[in-house]
């Protein structure tokens, strides 16, 4: 018992000196801010495919009940109000980008699809910024489709569609990008930020030395690998915290289903792992330099095979089940999700949080092993 306090001392002053370390690197803790906050909502706002606020014209040479119910259809938040126009001015409206859209309906469109035969609608597409165009082509197609049908359905001899359609959708009622960017850019930046920090703060007491000091102490190497993943866990917990809390949630306007505490509490183990990872990088390279060039390709792997960018289920089977072995990101993605947008409790989840305290017990000791080897035999 005497021998376990002193360790759990000998820790917590290894986790004041390292936390002391952090405060007076200025330049890490703007690192950290800016991650935290700016990138977070810069990701959120400033890269989405969403089709919102589309400009559209409108051709109405029918001047019936159902083209202007078509117009009226186009509306916010996917569309602008629908601006009427004449055929001529269709290819100069394109070309000044007044409009993504215009649609042209015919004359006699109404009395055509009363009369039961085939009318066309001609919509003009400004194909530029595509993924948009084709959303926008696809909702509009839909719109029409749907008030033709509704309309139809409503004069006599016409029974409408045999099936209503109905969908409901759950977590994320109007397919918002910002939803799911902002939660997954936080997760993203969680991961980076801890293997930096860890990584950096073995690289640099290798750098200017002072990790001799370490050796002449009566410390051993887990109190000195845990501190350093204590230390910058806590950190980075925090700033994570506050972006979920500040950033996400009352700047993003994004609605949190679940507990931001039992996803502080799982991230916990999560950040354990990854700075585990960091450490074991710190000891295979050794200056800043180096450590930088090897965790840039393990970081890009780690977040682009998450899950988080694109789904687990459109990977290959074999690197499908290999990420989940090695990687602890897809179960936190999954943790996260679960938790985050639909709100799960730890009955759960738990599963996740055991798998990546697995991983993390791999990984830390494999670095202390390197650590051993690497910084104690030198």
């Amino acid at each position: 018992m005497a021998k376990l306090r002193l360790h759990l001392a000998n820790i917590f002053e290894l986790v004041i000196k390292e936390l002391r370390s952090i405060r007076a690197d200025p330049i890490m803790l703007v690192l950290v801010a800016y991650i935290f906050t700016f990138a977070v909502y810069a990701a959120a706002t400033g890269a989405s495919t969403e089709a919102t606020n589309l400009s559209v014209g409108i051709v109405d040479e029918d001047r019936s009940d159902l083209s202007r119910r078509i117009a009226d259809g186009l509306t916010p938040p996917t569309f602008k109000p629908a601006v009427e126009i004449a055929a001529p001015e269709i290819d100069a409206a394109m070309k000044s980008q007044r409009f993504l859209f215009v649609i042209e309906l015919p004359p006699k469109f109404q009395s055509d699809i009363l009369a039961g035969r085939q009318a066309s609608v001609q919509i003009n597409v400004d194909a530029t910024a595509s993924a948009q165009a084709f959303n926008g082509m696809s909702y509009i197609q839909t719109v029409i489709q749907s008030y033709v049908t509704e309309f139809t359905g409503r004069r006599e001899g016409f029974p409408g569609a045999p099936i209503k359609m109905v969908t409901r959708t759950k977590f994320n009622p109007n397919l918002k990008d910002l939803w799911f960017t902002s939660v997954m850019q936080v997760i993203n930046n969680l991961t980076m930020i801890t293997v930096i920090l860890t990584g950096a703060a073995l690289i640099r007491e290798r750098e200017q030395g002072t990790v001799e000091h370490l050796l002449m102490m009566p410390v051993v190497p887990a109190e000195i690998m845990l501190s350093k993943i204590l230390a910058n866990g806590i950190v980075v917990l925090l700033a994570a915290g506050f972006s979920l809390l500040f950033v996400v949630q009352w700047s993003l306007q994004v609605p949190i289903a679940g507990s931001i505490l039992l996803f502080l509490a799982g991230s916990c183990f999560y950040v354990f792992t990854v700075a585990a990872l960091g450490i074991l990088l710190g000891t295979v390279a050794a200056t800043m330099g180096q450590f930088g060039l090897l965790a840039i390709p393990v970081l890009l792997v780690m977040m682009l095979l998450s899950g988080g960018t694109t789904p687990m289920e459109s990977m290959p089977v074999w690197l499908h089940h290999l990420m989940q072995v090695i990687s602890p990101t897809p179960h936190f993605v999954i943790f996260a999700q679960d938790v985050l947008y639909r709100g799960a409790d730890f009955s759960i989840v738990w599963s996740e949080i055991v798998t990546t305290a697995v991983i993390g017990s791999v990984y830390l000791g494999i670095a202390l092993y390197r650590f051993r080897r690497v910084i104690f035999s030198s």
